[in-house]
């Protein structure tokens, strides 16, 4: 696997520049707000597993088990490392920015990413804060040949839903049990 855990490593880019700052009228600064000679800040951590272990593991502390899960393994868990380093990323950009950035960040990233990776359905739903369970990966049959060439305009992949179906009915009527005849 690739090493996506370090801020220059092959797979995860360095975090992004913070948004430009408010500048006072008549200020010299460049279009990000930095002022002449400034240049970006650096990131507080330049490891995912460093951010992990010191900054979002002990603030982020919950009850593990039924409606919260963990592994210590995180790091054999592709989806948690993506997660994670779009957690981090973000909190990089979002923690220089004055006034509202970390807020921004609690609402468009930890908020919406929290419940997804600890949650009993997440990455981690097999296992427990001690035992590692291989997740669970779907199986997936290969198209038939020549079955990418069929959908030629918007309309068809929904045609060869409705057709394979068999019914012909409205879609309503698998909701309502109501039919044609």
């Amino acid at each position: 696997m690739t090493n996506t855990t370090t801020a220059g490593g092959a797979g995860a880019p360095a975090p992004a520049e913070a948004p430009p700052a408010p500048s006072a009228a008549g200020d010299s600064g460049d279009r990000n707000g930095r002022g002449p000679g400034e240049s970006a800040p650096e990131p507080e951590f330049t490891e995912l597993e460093d951010w992990l272990t010191e900054y979002f593991l002990p603030m982020f502390r919950r009850t593990l088990g039924g409606e919260y899960r963990w592994c210590r393994q995180w790091w054999r868990h592709g989806e948690a490392i993506s997660r994670l380093n779009s957690l981090w990323h973000a909190w990089e950009v979002l923690r220089t920015l004055p006034g509202t950035g970390i807020g921004i960040w609690y609402r468009e990233h930890l908020d919406h990413q929290l419940p997804l990776l600890l949650g009993a359905r997440g990455p981690f739903y097999q296992c427990s804060e001690d035992a590692h369970r291989e997740p669970h990966e779907a199986a997936a049959d290969p198209a038939p040949d020549g079955w990418w060439d069929r959908a030629a305009g918007p309309g068809d992949a929904a045609d060869h839903a409705r057709s394979t179906r068999g019914d012909g009915n409205n879609d309503d009527d698998a909701v309502t049990g109501d039919d044609d005849t």
